[in-house]
């Protein structure tokens, strides 16, 4: 697999909206990969969360989905966005 790099912007959205870089890492190694727009790729994997800290409300699952670009050396994380359940 190729080295996967974080934008500062992925990396500050993905503080912004609950998630981390090894979660991001491990959506990317391990989830279902789909086509999204300009080329990029979106990678999508839920995660139990079973926690209350995400806003003051209890959520059982959060699926992470980072959006990626693939370059002929690296992917690299344009953005990140997680949705809790």
């Amino acid at each position: 697999m190729k080295p996967i790099r974080l934008t500062n912007h992925a990396q500050e959205q993905a503080i912004e909206r609950g998630t981390n870089e090894s979660e991001i890492i491990d959506t990317i190694m391990t989830g279902n990969r789909q086509p999204a727009k300009n080329g990029r790729y979106k990678y999508q994997a839920t995660f139990q969360y079973n926690n209350n800290d995400w806003q003051d409300k209890f959520y059982s699952l959060k699926k992470v989905v980072p959006i990626v670009a693939e370059t002929d050396t690296e992917l690299v994380v344009i953005t990140v966005y997680t949705f809790y359940f």
